[in-house]
């Protein structure tokens, strides 16, 4: 198996932290940040033993991408992949993830399953998996302190911290930015069923899929393939949720010694198969001749 980036240890730089697939750093400018995009897995909260050793370049080209398509509706703090261009300010990170729901999917799902809402918010009885909703809805999510797990941001709480002036346009932005990807992606074949922002400048990674879900919309033959209430073909790293739970892992586990989820791992076949689902939707969203 090919060598994984999954620590950095940058000794000129004083290391900000480790979260998710990143590594954040100050540069020699207190106006600037370094983010560096390893090839760990984090599943369930924890950060498996085993990496993907094309995951950063392809998780950074897909941001890369979607920051140059949504330039026009929100500003960003990425100027170049190239260190010797620096932004002229340092983002100040909201600690609320806003979530754009367009479909019934995931964690949405499995809390319309138990009360017929999702995030508190009811929705309309009979619906059925990974079915469309009638507009997209925003939920929050409080982001929480390393290694723990974040919690629901409703309205009144999350206006508490950040205002609910600076909620609502939040929230606004998130919608627009969901509805001008999601058009897009669809043209390209994919179904984006959410999304998730943090800030009112967009930072970090943007709309990969290793962070939400696409939805494979046709096939090569143009055939439909999207069909609610039936298991969807997603480019997406449920791929490797789905393997970790077949093998036995389980929800809430907390990282092992070394970061490591008590010494769970992915075999190189399951590697290879999301780095394969990883380029295909980067190829999708990339084809110069999009499908309409």
């Amino acid at each position: 198996m090919a060598s994984t980036l999954l620590m950095t240890n940058l000794q000129d730089l004083t290391l900000i932290l480790r979260e998710k697939e990143h590594d954040v750093y100050h540069t020699s400018s207190e106006d600037l940040l370094l983010f560096i995009t390893t090839g760990r897995i984090l599943v369930f909260n924890g950060i498996l033993k085993d990496g993907d050793p094309d995951k950063g370049k392809i998780l950074t080209r897909i941001s890369l991408f979607w920051f140059e398509k949504l330039k026009g509706v929100v500003p960003d703090h990425h100027t170049m992949a190239n260190t010797d261009k620096m932004p002229k300010e340092k983002a100040k990170v909201i600690p609320i993830e806003f979530i754009v729901q367009g479909y019934l999917t995931g964690p949405a799902w499995v809390e319309y399953k138990r009360t017929g809402t999702m995030h508190r918010m009811p929705l309309p009885q009979g619906m059925v998996k990974s079915q469309q909703l009638h507009q997209p809805l925003v939920t929050s999510l409080m982001k929480a302190e390393q290694g723990t797990h974040d919690e629901n941001a409703f309205l009144d709480r999350a206006g508490q911290l950040i205002g609910s002036k600076l909620y609502t346009c939040i929230a606004e932005i998130a919608l627009k930015l969901y509805s001008t990807a999601a058009k897009y992606a669809y043209s390209c074949g994919l179904i984006l069923t959410d999304s998730s922002e943090d800030e009112v400048v967009l930072v970090d990674k943007a709309l990969t899929p290793d962070s939400l879900h696409y939805f494979l919309s046709i096939n090569t033959f143009f055939e439909p393939l999207y069909i609610p209430g039936k298991p969807q073909p997603a480019l997406t790293s449920q791929y490797e949720r789905d393997w970790l739970v077949s093998v036995g892992c389980c929800k809430h586990m907390e990282s092992g010694p070394g970061g490591n989820s008590k010494g769970w791992g992915v075999n190189e076949a399951i590697i290879q198969g999301m780095q394969g689902r990883y380029s295909e939707a980067e190829e999708m969203l990339k084809n110069e001749s999009p499908k309409a």
